[in-house]
């Protein structure tokens, strides 16, 4: 994880040799153990790098990196795969040699098609005054852009600035290829083009021209009218990572398909039974596999301290977690925790994120079962989850934190409980990170505001601050001797965004299917993933790292997805089963594979509902919204806050 900026300026008046204070202070914040400038500039423009490195592979490498021909690399991103990496290797600099050897913008788009793992970057050719800059497909990296003075100077940032009178102007970068600019060009003209180089659908070619061009309208909606978009004229692409999903539709009435498993009870049994299907228990076997490897390569490419003996007991033993999980109990997060069990060194602890924001309601069992009744879904729910939410909550109830007995929390102890079962051997550290309305609006305004825009709904803002809050790990450790307050420093947080797009997980995915059938849930997932990297991960990617912290994103891992793309949606998903055993089918199977039980037939919750963040402040709101809690502060007041803050 990096901070990585450059600004771009095209007249003398507006050069600088600092970037502004509250940019520089948002940067050095993702990347606390390097930081370093580098200045460019003759007598046509000037190109301010900045880069600020979070250290999680090989030797340390301070950026921006430059090469003896004056180009200079800025790289926040991972290679997981595709580009060989040697574990004592750093990625960035094994991407600026691969750069620094092409000979030809093919040769560029070429090594970008090959990386595997979440990327933005910016790449200067000094030769050509080109300025390469870009996201990966999904978007899993924040990348900013920012043009003002009417031509005469813009910026490319991982996160922006509060500032009053730009901050409508700062936009996410979309992730529909690699953009280039001719700097040289741009300083004679005034004018800024942008020649997009897109990812290419594996597809037929009147298919691949209406992705062009439907890309170039939809970005040059939103840019100021002396910024234009075009396609390169070499008609250049790069190669999408992931193959196409897989739209076919069964020969039969879907409604016959279902009809002998439909009625099944919402029960284990009935995951059971399809894993009694042999092509079924491949597919899922398959899916485990593929998931496995994902997680593995995000839970062991990280520096861990080698040298430390285990003791007999590993419980003893004084190891800090190096990896967490954004932890509800939930089935993604569930099945995440399993497979980092796996792969981490049975030693070392793994810390268990589990946000709650104060409820005003003090008894939690009772709104939890009027729930229950007025949604007959719920009844999945079996009996062995049912007894222990209701006695966790009931413990809640009467305890200090009663407070914080959100439904997240109930179902997390629970899942914490299965985890301990499943391997007792293993330090779990549930980490229980409480946070009142007032600590809420307080840090929203010095440090969370900024880091969602520039989306502004409710919705943004209530997932926004809920995994700030989540993946800062400020919480505390509650076990059957003690209550103490725990800090996770963990540089490594996982997440299962992602599971609920491919899967049909959203209730809006049971509606989908109920008017359209499967023909309409396939365009709704298709939609999903096309969507995602403007919708979260930019926002998500912008808000862990402000703690120096990395979101690694395993459901988005390329062969992931692929291997669910290549499946029809009926081994996926079965929306005539009710809500805790329909959507995410596979996923659950997984579970049971896996050994996990009663949290394999948990319903999706939303996290802005699980936490109780939803509704805290206002009741009348809708999630699509635009948040007024997000629109701008004055200068003076957040400087005066964040002193108070620091």
């Amino acid at each position: 994880m990096c901070g990585i900026c450059c600004s771009v300026s095209f007249s003398i008046e507006h050069f600088s040799k600092d970037l502004k204070e509250d940019l520089l202070y948002n940067l050095k914040r993702r990347g606390p153990h390097s930081s370093k400038q580098l200045l460019r500039a003759n007598e046509d423009y000037q190109c301010l790098f900045s880069g600020h490195v979070l250290h999680l592979r090989g030797v340390l490498t301070a950026q921006p990196l430059e090469d003896k021909r004056g180009n200079v690399f800025l790289w926040n991103g991972e290679v997981f795969s595709g580009i060989k990496v040697e574990a004592e290797e750093n990625d960035t600099q094994i991407m600026f040699n691969y750069l620094s050897s092409c000979q030809n913008d093919s040769d560029i788009l070429s090594l970008f098609s090959e990386v595997q793992g979440p990327w933005s970057f910016i790449y200067y050719q000094a030769s050509n005054h080109h300025l390469w800059f870009g996201r990966d497909f999904f978007g899993r990296r924040s990348l900013l852009w920012h043009f003002s003075n009417l031509g005469k100077s813009f910026c490319l940032s991982s996160v922006g600035a509060q500032m009053s009178e730009v901050a409508d102007q700062w936009q996410e970068v979309p992730a529909s290829g690699i953009f280039k600019i001719d700097l040289k060009s741009t300083s004679i003209s005034k004018s800024v083009v942008l020649k997009l180089y897109p990812w290419k659908r594996i597809s037929k070619e009147n298919v691949i021209k209406e992705c062009v061009n439907n890309s170039l309208t939809q970005i040059s909606a939103n840019l100021p009218t002396f910024v234009s978009v075009v396609a390169n004229e070499a008609k250049l692409y790069l190669k999408e990572p992931v193959v196409p999903l897989n739209m076919m539709l069964p020969q039969v009435s879907f409604a016959t398909h279902c009809s002998n498993i439909s009625s099944m009870p919402p029960t284990r049994q009935t995951l059971q039974g399809f894993l009694a299907d042999g092509n079924m228990k491949e597919r899922v076997r398959q899916f485990i596999d593929v998931l496995s490897i994902a997680v593995k390569r995000r839970v062991l490419c990280l520096p861990r301290d080698e040298n430390l003996t285990p003791s007999e007991d590993v419980k003893t033993c004084d190891r800090k977690a190096n990896v967490a999980i954004l932890f509800s109990g939930g089935i993604d997060s569930m099945v995440i925790a399993t497979l980092a069990d796996h792969h981490i060194p049975l030693d070392e602890p793994i810390d268990l994120l589990n946000v709650a924001f104060m409820t005003k309601e003090k008894t939690i069992p009772a709104s939890f079962n009027k729930k229950r009744r007025k949604q007959k879904t719920c009844e999945i729910l079996v009996d062995s989850l049912e007894e222990s939410s209701k006695n966790a909550a009931a413990a809640a109830a009467d305890g200090p934190d009663k407070q914080f007995s959100v439904p997240d929390r109930i179902t997390g102890r629970a899942g914490l409980k299965e985890l301990q079962a499943a391997n007792p051997f293993r330090i779990w550290n549930f980490v229980e990170i409480n946070v009142s309305l007032e600590e809420l609006q307080k840090l929203r305004r010095t440090q969370i505001c900024h880091l969602v825009q520039p989306l502004e709904t409710v919705l943004d803002d209530s997932i926004g601050c809920a995994v700030w809050f989540a993946s800062r790990g400020n919480g505390q450790l509650v076990t059957q001797d003690e209550v103490k307050s725990y800090q996770s420093n963990a540089k490594v947080v996982l997440t299962g965004i992602g599971a609920d797009e491919q899967l049909a997980g959203y209730s809006r995915h049971r509606v989908c299917f109920q008017t359209h059938g499967l023909e309409g849930l396939n365009k709704e997932i298709e939609m999903e993933l096309g969507r995602i990297s403007s919708r979260n991960l930019g926002r998500d990617d912008r808000v862990v790292g402000d703690h120096g912290k990395e979101a690694r994103f395993p459901f988005l891992d390329e062969n992931v997805v692929s291997f669910l793309n290549s499946l029809p949606i009926w081994e996926k998903a079965n929306l005539t089963l009710p809500r805790g055993i329909g959507e995410k089918l596979i996923l659950r199977l997984a579970a049971m594979e896996l050994g996990l039980t009663t949290s394999a037939l948990l319903p999706k919750r939303a996290m802005q509902f699980g936490s109780r963040i939803a509704k805290m402040e206002k009741n009348n709101e809708k999630a699509s919204d635009k948040c007024e809690r997000l629109q701008v502060i004055s200068l003076e007041n957040l400087s005066v806050e964040k002193e108070i803050t620091m």
